[in-house]
């Protein structure tokens, strides 16, 4: 998890600008230190000076770019004043690419991402998709599946107005439950259910932001309630909502 600052006087503390789109969670700005813990997404890090991630063996991984793979548990024991981390879903394409890379070249060995200073987070998630599943880059320029869209486009309200049923959702666009799980899988990049997912943890983080407290951001986003919440966003990313809600700045985007 992040810790609110750094723990180390004169080390970097955890602030910048961030983007979350369902799948992927990027930002960019100065990288505090954590404590060990571990997140079911990759984290792609990378920086304009060394740092330093520590394994639960002791191992450390010392650079300007590491890739830690998905629920292996790790701390950032020296951050860095100016970087960027990705977070992607492991069961996406790009997630599944990254996490390989980590598990066969090891974590420093297998750079993904060059460093993005002055550039749209929007731009770099994009390329990096490109980098890590070209084939799924290719996809996204044929024509999806009518009910894919028509899913796409109603999900956004369906969260906000509360639980999603997959087999309610089917009917709605037409095909059956099992048909538009195979469909969202192929054509989107990630399973429905995770999809819907993030798509309330961006709804909670917009709650917050429009000033509800914990419990009633986790409410609204369809967590049963605030513990709810922070233990998804752990086990996600290792980081709390507070955390997510802090000295940052919000990109919520649309794309996928």
């Amino acid at each position: 998890m992040m810790r609110d600052g750094g723990g180390i006087t004169g080390e970097p503390h955890w602030g910048g600008t961030a983007l979350l789109r369902p799948g992927v969670l990027a930002f960019t700005g100065s990288i505090g230190t954590t404590h060990l813990h571990a997140h079911h997404a990759v984290q792609i890090v990378t920086a304009t000076t060394p740092f330093t991630m520590r394994d639960e063996h002791g191992n450390q991984h010392r650079g300007t770019k590491v890739v830690v793979p998905a629920d292996a548990p790790h701390r950032v024991e020296v951050g860095a004043p100016e970087g960027t981390v990705v977070f992607l879903e492991p069961e996406s394409a790009p997630g599944r690419s990254a996490h390989l890379r980590a598990l066969r070249s090891g974590w420093t060995v297998a750079p993904v991402l060059t460093f993005t200073r002055r550039r749209p987070l929007a731009v770099v998630v994009d390329e990096l998709f490109e980098h890590l599943a070209p084939a799924m880059a290719a996809d996204e320029e044929m024509t999806r599946h009518r009910a894919v869209d028509e899913a796409l486009r109603v999900l956004p309200d369906l969260v906000a107005a509360g639980p999603v049923g997959g087999t309610e959702l089917a009917a709605q666009v037409g095909v059956s439950a099992s048909r538009l799980t195979h469909l969202f899988t192929e054509q989107v990049g990630i399973p429905l259910r995770r999809y819907v997912l993030w798509l309330r943890l961006r709804l909670a983080i917009i709650c917050a932001h429009a000033g509800d407290d914990l419990t009633g951001a986790a409410h609204n986003a369809g967590f049963s309630d605030s513990a709810h919440l922070t233990r998804t966003t752990r086990e996600m990313f290792g980081l709390a909502p507070s955390v997510l809600s802090r000295h940052v700045s919000w990109d919520l985007d649309t794309a996928v």
